[in-house]
């Protein structure tokens, strides 16, 4: 709970706040404001529901510009794969944003701290702090240098079981296939990890909140390992 740190999440994000409550808030989970019980004080959720409107409204004027002759169907897709909960869970681990958000006890004991839900909230709620301290060019800033980079790799992972399944399948030949190894947590948090088999042999293992997002990322890091492989 105490890892909350404004001047190290600043450097993180390269923006420094005007209003230093804002970005307090933007870490602060539901959880901790109930345990806290301070009137007065606000979780992200409010923040993260602005973010995710700028974020949508940025990422579709830079698709827009950048992919000027893809059509409509296929620049929404992309910009799904981009706003989806394992690219801004992602980029929040690199920003490390769960070292320093606010969480309860009970959250913090059931692993919050590596939620994806949880990390996709925050990349959206620091956006929206930062739109409401500083406007749209520092809130550009921040989704063109921390999701706005090397889209084809992030653009992987939305469609990875059909990308994957094409990818054995060249010759007409190779099955794709996906196991449980185990489920885990209770009913509100559940936790699985799916193993994906090419022609019967384990490739990989994704771990989710549900078992299609599991096995997304089992066949997520079984191209990655087939593309290393090929090189």
């Amino acid at each position: 709970m105490l890892n909350y740190n404004a001047q190290e999440l600043e450097k993180n994000i390269q923006y420094q706040f005007n209003n230093k409550e804002l970005l307090k808030q933007a870490l602060s989970h539901s959880s901790f404001i109930n345990e806290m019980k301070k009137k007065g004080m606000e979780s992200y959720e409010r923040l993260e529901y602005l973010g995710d409107a700028v974020l949508e409204l940025i990422v579709s004027e830079f698709l827009f510009h950048e992919y000027k002759d893809m059509s409509e169907g296929k620049l929404t897709k992309l910009r799904a794969s981009l706003v989806c909960e394992f690219t801004l869970s992602a980029v929040s681990r690199e920003l490390h944003f769960g070292d320093y958000v606010l969480l309860s006890k009970g959250e913090e004991m059931t692993g919050g701290r590596n939620r994806d839900s949880i990390l996709c909230d925050l990349f959206e709620s620091v956006l929206g702090a930062i739109y409401l301290d500083g406007g749209m060019e520092p809130a550009k800033k921040y989704a063109m240098s921390f999701l706005l980079t090397d889209i084809e790799h992030k653009s992987l992972f939305y469609d990875a079981k059909t990308t994957l399944q094409e990818m054995v399948q060249k010759d007409g030949k190779g099955k794709v296939t996906y196991e449980e190894i185990r489920e885990s947590g209770p009913d509100h948090n559940k936790c699985y990890v799916m193993s994906v088999l090419v022609d019967n042999k384990k490739l990989a293992e994704g771990t989710g909140s549900s078992k299609k997002l599991a096995q997304q990322k089992a066949a997520y890091e079984a191209i990655l390992k087939l593309k290393n492989t090929n090189k």
